[in-house]
């Protein structure tokens, strides 16, 4: 059952009531006080909705529902308060930790009025998640792989690190993880603007000359102000700032910004030739520049990855899902495909009808689809 309501309160008999009353409406659990509220949320939860009382010993309501705001973001808040506790519940509502509040006593169909709108709010909620994952994390997917026919060696690392940044942010469990996936997508973008010299000498971690690092910065902020023409997508224009030579200490403190940094320095490390372990171990002399925790995720990365599984194929035989072992490169040397992109139907149906007039150089190498956890190629 989705309608998951918790209910909050001191005293057990009011708990026992709701339960009478309600359980063959909605999926009914109980916490007899704030502490088991949250110890519930920690190991039960996501809950649709928390309707809580305000007064209770160590922590009142609105304390409780803001902990359960910063926790459980998605969870939709209802407050049950006296008259004499109007004032305060009011702010409550109006600073957003709360959704509605109702005084007691409260009527059984008040309050399943009251959840019933506080059910569509959260539906709502994620209905506006799916919308930014699935419709336009979509709809930038295409415009990528397009691109990546364009720019394969800007490209190719856009899809590497995006790879890496999503195991990185599924290990650690970091909520609202579009965002950042996003930011790693988008990073490359406006290197279409920069000479390909330049960027394999980026990329290969050569040191740039000023003008060449200019050129590159231009694409960078090139890049974040079209990315923050995309309504709500500002948060992802200012994480791909920190890109720069010299970015704001606002940019390059957050944690959008140490997971990018993390994986575009660690793709430049694997790219200039070292292992996955000896990357770990120069990234590990930074610990500033990233955090523990997230280098900590990513030695459980390398640790915990398979990608040994890489087969030798002919370009029919290639099917989407496979992974680039190696970059694609036409007969003639012109560089096709980057290492690390995942194939696509997309990105084949083009790769066949170029074969036809650019002959591609075979066999190409590839690490199985069902290779779990592979961070690198």
């Amino acid at each position: 059952m989705a309608n998951r309501i918790l209910f909050v309160d001191d005293e057990q008999k009011i708990l026992d009531s709701f339960m009478l009353n309600l359980k063959r409406r909605y999926d009914i659990h109980l916490a007899l006080g704030p502490g088991e509220a949250l110890a519930k949320i920690a190991s039960d939860g996501p809950f649709q909705v928390v309707v809580s009382d305000y007064k209770m010993p160590g922590m009142n309501g609105v304390e409780l529902l803001s902990k359960v705001m910063a926790v459980s973001p998605k969870t939709v808040r209802i407050m049950l308060t006296g008259h004499a506790d109007m004032d305060v519940s009011i702010a409550a509502v109006n600073s957003g930790q709360v959704f509605r509040f109702l005084t007691k006593p409260c009527s059984m169909e008040l309050l399943t009025s009251a959840i019933d709108a506080a059910l569509e709010q959260n539906r709502l909620l994620n209905l506006e998640k799916d919308l930014l994952r699935n419709t336009l994390l979509g709809s930038i997917n295409v415009i990528v792989e397009i691109l990546s026919l364009v720019n394969p060696l800007a490209f190719g690392r856009s899809d590497r690190i995006r790879r890496l940044v999503m195991e990185l942010t599924k290990s650690l469990k970091l909520p609202n993880s579009s965002k950042y996936e996003l930011a790693a997508l988008l990073s490359q973008i406006g290197c279409v603007t920069v000479p390909e010299e330049i960027l394999v000498k980026r990329y290969s971690g050569q040191g740039l000359s000023p003008e060449e690092q200019h050129a590159f910065d231009r694409g960078i902020r090139t890049t974040s102000a079209l990315i923050k023409k995309i309504p709500r997508l500002e948060e992802v224009g200012d994480i791909i700032l920190c890109q720069l030579d010299s970015p704001s200490l606002e940019v390059e403190g957050t944690l959008g910004a140490r997971l990018l940094l993390l994986a575009l320095d660690y793709d430049d490390l694997t790219l200039a030739g070292k292992s996955g372990e000896d990357a770990l171990r120069e990234l590990q002399k930074r610990p500033q520049r990233y955090g523990a925790p997230l280098l900590a995720a990513l030695e459980k990365l390398l640790a915990g990855e398979d990608c040994h599984r890489i087969m030798d194929l002919r370009l029919a035989g290639l099917e989407p899902g496979m992974i680039l072992a190696r970059d694609v490169r036409a007969m003639d040397g012109t560089l096709m495909l980057s290492r690390g992109l995942v194939i696509t139907s997309f990105i084949l149906d083009r790769l066949l009808s170029l074969s036809d007039t650019l002959p591609i150089h075979e066999p190409i190498h590839v690490i199985s689809p069902d290779s779990k956890g592979c961070v690198h190629p």
